[in-house]
């Protein structure tokens, strides 16, 4: 159960697509009361589905017990109305890498969230937590929280105050993440892409780069990274489990933050976003996909 110290108990999770629903099962998982808000019924849905068959996934590799599922999925409710929030200690927010939108949800949490020294975090992988801040009137206890995919898995979480946290915010966060989730903590600056996209979001950029002049092949410069530098994964491999959206979304982030013409978002990069050829999760990316498999 949670430690005292971290004084979080009820947790709000906006979002239930692949982080969202990774970050609702941690939670659980950790033996907290989980909320999950989506915006329709069948979003609502897909996200059940999700959690359900990725703790069944857990058990049949010895990482959790049936018992321990079960219990997980007793802890954790879902809503389409987001004034359930009400009773909330902690709100994550793990919506699309869109600004607009995400300040969109922090205006309604606000709204929503009871108690003043109620917790406003955002999954945000790319933009400043202090453009967040401006949408709420509690913006000392609002901090960037980013976790990365698989969430249940991957035990890294990069921690962003902004320029107005509170200290009694940031303790109580902090405290949480470490003790409650058991989560591998780093702490970044307030900057666009903060600690790990800053470095691999360019990275990936070079690498579509390359292959858009006919540099290399998709494969051969993947190979080349896995190969010959002992990555688990090759760049454009990545972008797609990503997600291309996504990628394109930090990368616009990052040119809008430094306005460096290597972190300008390359032409290919667009096109298939605007095609719909967003990786793993469409099927179609810089690889074909079948069930979740490069074809």
């Amino acid at each position: 159960m949670p430690t005292q110290a971290t004084d979080v108990d009820a947790v709000g999770v906006v979002g239930c697509g692949l982080m969202g629903s990774g970050i609702a099962e941690l939670c659980a998982r950790k033996g907290l009361d989980t909320l999950v808000y989506e915006a329709n019924a069948r979003a609502l849905e897909a996200g059940m589905s999700r959690i359900e068959s990725s703790l069944s996934r857990a058990v049949e590799r010895g990482k959790l017990t049936s018992d321990d599922r079960d219990a997980a999925l007793q802890r954790i409710s879902f809503t389409t109305d987001i004034a359930d929030f009400t009773d909330r200690d902690l709100a994550i927010e793990a919506v699309p890498e869109d600004e607009a939108l995400k300040l969109r949800v922090f205006a309604d949490l606000d709204k929503a969230l009871a108690r003043p020294e109620a917790l406003i975090t955002s999954n945000t992988s790319s933009i400043p937590i202090m453009k967040l801040t401006a949408a709420t009137n509690r913006p000392g206890q609002v901090v960037g929280l980013h976790f990365f995919n698989p969430v249940p898995v991957l035990d890294l979480v990069e921690l962003v105050p902004s320029l107005v946290t509170s200290d009694s915010a940031w303790e109580r966060l902090r405290a949480f993440v470490t003790d409650t989730l058991n989560r591998h903590v780093i702490v970044s600056q307030d900057r666009a892409g903060f600690v790990v996209n800053s470095l691999l979001v360019p990275y990936i950029v070079s690498a579509i780069r390359m292959f858009e002049s006919g540099f290399a092949t998709a494969n051969d410069i993947d190979e080349g990274m896995v190969h010959g530098c002992a990555h688990p994964m090759g760049p454009l491999r990545l972008a797609d489990h990503i997600g291309l959206d996504t990628t394109l979304a930090v990368t616009e982030s990052l040119y809008a933050e430094f306005r460096e013409p290597h972190l300008a978002p390359p032409a290919l990069l667009s096109r298939m976003v605007q095609a719909g050829h967003l990786g793993r999760k469409t099927g179609k990316g810089f690889y074909k996909y079948l069930s979740g498999k490069a074809a």
